[in-house]
């Protein structure tokens, strides 16, 4: 489960809407507007609590689209500083109704230079990426982002199309990867990712939400990460990530989603050569 009261927030998507829509000019294409900053203060409280983020690009730098092309498939990029000791990164879309699209958790055979993903926009918005410190101190990047409807858009298919082959995982290493050495990877994960606001183009009722709620990667008994997502994650999640692979090690993708299911596939890693 995710920190604070954000969690479960795609069950009451329009109320949540309508509570946005009122707080914040639909809009505003100041990313330091007052209302603005006062969501954020807002969401950090819920988050985290007494704790604050302060910026620090030397830390981590937040790359997305100032104008995306598609608000249901925003590329984000996010790089951090490996001589830190980050534990943890939150990604959160201020203005989403469910605001934190992924919660990082980073293990002892993770590489976290640089994350990768992609998130729904629904409004112009601030995004944030925080990183959490061993101390448990946060620092923080931010971009503004215009975009909207990215949580109601439909995925352009039929529901049933769209759940075919839910659960299948792919993995790709980099041509270089050799055990020791940092390395990248993109982990795809086959899921529709409905958040309860997207209507069905055959039936025009809403389909339910169903969605990612964890993804854990380890490398033998090793953690990579842990992500634990919601609704603001882009349907067919495409993760780019680091790790430092153990001598003849195998990676384990386990995902879990909001209706129980559960997936799981192994991959064998590169084995030390002479």
């Amino acid at each position: 489960m995710m920190e604070g009261g954000l969690i479960g927030t795609g069950l009451c998507a329009c109320a949540s809407l309508l509570m946005i829509g009122i707080s914040l000019p639909a809009h505003a294409d100041d990313s330091s507007d007052p209302a603005r900053e006062a969501r954020w203060i807002e969401i950090e409280k819920t988050i985290f609590g007494s704790r604050t983020a302060t910026p620090d690009e030397t830390i981590v730098s937040l790359d997305a689209s100032e104008r995306a092309e598609d608000a249901a498939l925003v590329p984000i990029a996010i790089k951090l500083n490996v001589k830190a000791p980050v534990k943890g990164l939150y990604v959160v879309v201020d203005d989403n109704p469910a605001p934190i699209a992924a919660h990082y958790i980073f293990g002892p055979a993770a590489y976290p230079e640089a994350i990768k993903m992609r998130g729904r926009v629904n409004s112009y918005t601030n995004m944030h990426a925080v990183a959490e410190l061993q101390d448990g101190t946060l620092v923080e990047a931010v971009r503004f982002v215009k975009a909207s409807g990215g949580c109601s858009a439909p995925m352009g298919m039929s529901d049933e199309e769209a759940m075919q082959g839910i659960g299948d995982i792919r993995l790709k290493l980099a041509e270089n990867t050799v055990p020791g050495k940092p390395a990248e990877a993109t982990l795809m994960v086959r899921h529709p990712n409905f958040n309860g606001m997207q209507m069905d183009q055959d039936t025009h009722g809403y389909t339910p939400a169903r969605y990612i709620q964890t993804i854990r990667v380890t490398d033998g008994d090793a953690l990579v990460f842990t992500l634990s997502g919601d609704i603001s994650l882009a349907s067919n999640p495409v993760i780019g990530f680091g790790l430092i692979p153990q001598p003849a090690g195998q990676l384990t993708v386990m995902v879990d989603d909001s209706e129980k299911a559960h997936w799981e596939r192994s991959f064998a890693l590169p084995t030390a050569t002479n």
